[in-house]
Parts: C-alpha cells; sequence; structure tokens
C-alpha cells in the first residue's frame, strides 16, 4: 500500500513540474476519488506465515454475483442465403410514359423482372392462404438510386444483386460496385 502511495506522488509531482494547473485538478480528483472508495478489508494472513501458533482461520468465499441476461442488441440476424445472382435490368421501357411516371413505372418494372427471374409467386387477390406469401423487399439504395435524377428521368438500366433466403423471400440489393 505505501509503495502504491509513493508512486502516485511521484507521478503527481512528475505532472506538476509540466503542467502544474491540470496536475493540480488531477490530483484533486485522486483525492476525491480516494475518499469515495471504501477501503480493502485485510484478510487474515495464511498459517504458514504465522507460524506453527497459527489456526486454520475460515476465509469466506468470494460472493458470485449474477450477472442480468442482457436482451442481445438489435442486431439483424444474417439470413441463410440460398440462392444468390446478379442481373442488370433495362429499364429503357420506363421512358415510354409521360415524365412524370417514368420512375414510378421503372421501379413496377424492376419489381416484375425480380418475380419474374428469382420464381417468387405473383400474389393474387383473394388469395387466402395461411401461409404467409414470399415477399420482395427492394433495399433504400436501389430505391434512391432509382429516384436520384427525379420522377422524370430515372436510369436506363441498374445492376442489381437478388439474395434469395431460406424462407423463399427474395431482397434486392445494387451490385458491389456500382
Amino acid at each position: 500500500m505505501e509503495k502504491e502511495e509513493e508512486k502516485q506522488t511521484l507521478k503527481v509531482e512528475e505532472k506538476q513540474k509540466e503542467e502544474p494547473a491540470q496536475a493540480v485538478e488531477e490530483q484533486e480528483l485522486e483525492e476525491k476519488e480516494a475518499e469515495e472508495a471504501p477501503e480493502e478489508e485485510e484478510l487474515p494472513a495464511p498459517a504458514e506465515e504465522v507460524g506453527a501458533e497459527a489456526k486454520e482461520v475460515e476465509v469466506p468465499a468470494p460472493v458470485e454475483v449474477e450477472e442480468e441476461a442482457k436482451p442481445p442488441a438489435e442486431k439483424k440476424p444474417e439470413e441463410e442465403i440460398v440462392e444468390e445472382r446478379i442481373y442488370t435490368v433495362p429499364l429503357g421501357k420506363a421512358w415510354i410514359e409521360p415524365p412524370n411516371k417514368r420512375t414510378s413505372r421503372a421501379v413496377r418494372m424492376l419489381r416484375k423482372f425480380m418475380i419474374k427471374h428469382m420464381k417468387l409467386e405473383a400474389r393474387k387477390e383473394g388469395e387466402t392462404g395461411e401461409e404467409e406469401p414470399k415477399r420482395l423487399i427492394i433495399s433504400n439504395e436501389v430505391n434512391e438510386r432509382m429516384w436520384k435524377r427525379g420522377i422524370e428521368k430515372p436510369p436506363r438500366k441498374i445492376r442489381v444483386r437478388a439474395a434469395k433466403d431460406k424462407e423463399g423471400n427474395v431482397t434486392v440489393y445494387l451490385a458491389e460496385g456500382d
């Protein structure tokens, strides 16, 4: 204990020589922490050190603190990808539409292309199956790329990466390098 205190005082003195104002503040903080911290209880010395006169002393077992199970951070579990493909989707026919409907049509064309090429079942009206239908999910990156130049000037084509998970859902991402 004494050695530790001497080391601390030496460190404080060195700091005071370099930067007196900061060292004083740090010293005050260390003193406050030392006052607030409870003093360590000294355990009895082992029987070997004391000598033959000492009796066996029962040392209390350390108290185990049960840590509460923290819920895992909200991370999306990585879905198991069954199939992954890269496509260049032609969107040039979207330019047939009037200017204020072009990008909307381009998005619909992308959906239709993905449903066809990734073999998704098209949703039908009046379908009352208990099984949840497979979904097509277009990532924000793809959507932003489509709408980047506004409603009147969608891209003529776009490269995408389509990934199908084990449940049959398809997620469309931008192809790497685009």
